[in-house]
């Protein structure tokens, strides 16, 4: 039997780290927000209007990615939205899974790709949307798809989907901000007259050189820190959808199926990888980066559900034919 409390403190946990990523990403692009602006201009009001506007431009595009994020995301990925008179089986499972949640029935959409996989969107559980692949509903049984289902739902009721938009627009912040200022010195706009760096001093060039050394890390920093606590949320998602669905084999059949299937999914990309039930951008795929993996690899995921149940490993063949696979 699973302890439910634990769950509970689990999602605690998690809305815990949600709101100290974020403070960590924000404290992150008001720093290279201020190292820019003293830098180039030599006066701390410089860098204090500097990290105002990227405060600003961090709210903003937080705000429209709030409202308007998962309709943007549902549109790139060509999903169409269907109900119980297109996709009867698919809607019905969702409905079970909401029941089971304690969510409010989130919109269903299709993507039409025959790589299995899946995604949850949307700012909270009443403004909620999954989307499924042809590809994952003609390859998986109704178990298996039921796992997979419990698993998006799950994000939706640990209110991941708010986060994960919210962190994507903060971290895409940075990275903006950071290539803004390297091509802007690249250019020569961030050489201070002669003038300037004789009475600026030490401390100004320093500052300068730090703003150039963080432009260039603070987008690979805020990128790993983002990718450690999806992580984590990834295997939350699975602990709560065996709790939704109480068959961890249904589950754990549909992460070995969809490791071991070879189709790409096309319309996946960089900024929507991290949305999906498994990382939809295989490793033999030249765009894919392990350095930059959004989701834990299969196996650990595997061997996390058999714990709940007590179960062994993966043997060393099992592990060996999903390796590198995922």
């Amino acid at each position: 039997m699973i302890n439910r409390a634990t769950f509970y403190e689990q999602q605690s946990s998690n809305r815990r780290n949600s709101i100290l990523l974020v403070l960590a990403v924000t404290v992150l692009l008001a720093a290279l927000g201020f190292a820019i602006g003293y830098g180039t201009s030599g006066e701390v009001a410089g860098g204090a209007a500097v990290t105002i506007g990227a405060v600003v431009l961090g709210f903003l595009l937080s705000l429209g990615s709030y409202f308007a994020g998962d309709k943007l995301v549902l549109a790139t990925s060509g999903a169409k939205e269907v109900d119980a008179s297109t996709a009867p089986q698919l809607v019905n499972v969702v409905q079970e899974m909401a029941i089971a949640a304690g969510v409010p029935m989130p919109k269903v959409y299709v993507i039409d790709d025959t790589a299995p996989n899946a995604f949850a969107t949307g700012r909270d559980p009443q403004h909620a949307s999954v989307a499924i692949t042809t590809g994952l509903l003609q390859k998986l049984d109704r178990e298996e798809l039921q796992g997979v289902l419990g698993h998006e739902l799950s994000h939706v009721r640990n209110f991941d989907i708010r986060f994960t938009l919210l962190v994507a627009v903060l971290v895409g912040s940075i990275a903006l901000l950071a290539d803004f200022f390297l091509r802007f010195t690249f250019w020569g706009g961030g050489r201070r007259s002669s003038r300037d760096r004789d009475g600026g001093g030490a401390l100004i060039a320093i500052v300068y050189v730090v703003a150039i050394v963080l432009a260039i890390l603070a987008p690979i920093i805020a990128r790993f820190v983002q990718l450690a606590v999806s992580r984590q949320r990834e295997y939350l998602a699975d602990a709560s959808s065996v709790e939704l669905t109480r068959n961890p084999a249904g589950l754990e059949r549909a992460l070995a199926k969809i490791a071991a299937d070879k189709e790409v999914l096309v319309v996946a990309n960089r900024a929507t990888q991290h949305l999906y039930f498994t990382n939809p951008i295989k490793k033999f795929e030249a765009r894919s980066s392990a350095m930059f993996s959004t989701h834990p690899n299969i196996v650990d995921r595997i061997n996390r559900l058999r714990q709940l149940t007590g179960e062994q490993p993966l043997e060393p063949t099992e592990v060996r034919a999903l390796a590198g696979l995922d």
